[in-house]
């Protein structure tokens, strides 16, 4: 059952060669999660359903793959099973009898119905590790209700924090709960991995996308049950986004009062070194905005490539705003290796990003057609 272009020997140098991962998981989360442990070599055959993973048309696609498909399912077996006959149910089932880790994200009893439940799998399969990702939880009054990234980032309060000057709350534009939920479950299923090694025994790993969002923005509850009368805001001043003379925006962020200082000398803000409650930080948050609009104006005067070198000459916290777009021609990007230039029939070339903190980086195969290795896949079965 092995696709020796996919699974070649080079895997074997990495930490979960050999590992052999199921994945039913559709969207973003449970699909990333199964990216990451395709990166640390395991050999993860996705299973979609006739129509495929929703994902594979989630914004704009080509030849059947949107970008965000791409992105979460590179170096995937693919296959098409129709798991409402009794023949698609049986072949699942069998796969699921040859994986060490079963991916899902279906909402609760459709996993049952289907014959791949953890109560039914880990019954026949002791050391199973069985993963279960979700948006609200296994049980509990919102259990059912259906959520993505935007709804949870608007339940969990993390709009509320990403409010614009207006006070309105807003969506961060990146499917930031969706990937942090892959992550803590990649890291629980790790961990599961590690434990079912040492003692043989497997475990049914359940993450919650609420449960991940709450956990990316925990300090901020704390921060609330700490000054409950309190508005959260700016933690120092200037702070912002600022435009320079060339049209192009540049962030600058404040650290602490000796950086508020070498700012000052650097951007020559006399009027602010000569005054004294500007040297701490408890005096700069009460005119924030005045501090801003005056490093609003002088940022105005020069352009973004001048700021640049000056701030990083001085070491102030800056940077250039850039479009996602941008990102690869970045030349430490390009010196770090972040990304890898990915060729795929039928779209072109396009920069997939290697796994943070590995030693190696597996060359993945493209994200797979629809039913792409079904035939190699039955054969073996």
């Amino acid at each position: 059952m092995t696709d020796k272009h996919l699974f070649s020997d080079a895997d074997d140098a990495l930490p979960l060669a050999g590992l052999r991962v199921l994945d039913l998981s559709q969207g973003i989360a449970g699909p990333y999660c199964g990216l990451m442990l395709r990166q640390q070599g395991a050999q993860v055959t996705k299973v979609e359903p006739p129509q495929g993973d929703w994902s594979r048309h989630m914004g704009r696609s080509k030849d059947g793959r949107s970008a965000i498909f791409m992105a979460c399912n590179a170096g995937k077996q693919g296959m098409c099973l129709d798991a409402a006959t009794p023949e698609g149910r049986a072949q699942l089932q069998r796969l699921a009898a040859e994986a060490d880790v079963v991916l899902q994200n279906y909402r609760p009893g459709v996993a049952e119905r289907m014959g791949v439940g953890w109560e039914e799998l880990s019954a026949r399969k002791p050391s199973l590790v069985y993963v279960s990702i979700s948006g609200w939880g296994r049980s509990g009054p919102m259990a059912h209700v259906p959520t993505l990234d935007t709804t949870m980032q608007a339940a969990s309060g993390m709009m509320h924090a990403n409010r614009g000057e207006d006070g309105k709350p807003r969506r961060i534009g990146v499917y930031v709960v969706d990937y942090a939920t892959g992550m803590y479950a990649a890291q629980a299923t790790l961990a599961a991995v590690l434990r079912q090694v040492r003692t043989g025994r497997g475990r049914h790993v359940e993450v919650a996308m609420l449960q991940a969002a709450a956990v990316l923005q925990n300090y901020l509850t704390i921060d609330a049950a700490m000054f409950p009368q309190q508005q959260g805001g700016a933690i120092n001043a200037p702070t912002g986004l600022f435009e320079t003379r060339d049209g192009r925006y540049i962030y600058v962020s404040m650290l602490n009062d000796a950086m508020f200082l070498r700012l000052a000398r650097a951007l020559q803000m006399d009027g602010w070194i000569a005054d004294a409650s500007l040297h701490a930080s408890s005096g700069r948050l009460p005119r924030a905005q005045e501090l801003n609009d005056a490093l609003a104006a002088r940022l105005a005067q020069d352009t973004l490539a001048h700021w640049s070198e000056l701030l990083a000459r001085h070491d102030i916290l800056f940077a250039p705003a850039r479009s996602p777009g941008e990102l690869p021609q970045d030349p430490q990007v390009q010196h770090l290796k972040v990304f890898a230039e990915h060729e795929v029939p039928g779209v072109g070339t396009v920069p997939l990003a290697g796994l943070p903190g590995s030693e190696g980086q597996l060359p993945l195969a493209p994200a797979p057609r629809l039913g792409q290795h079904n035939a190699e896949m039955l054969g073996g079965l």
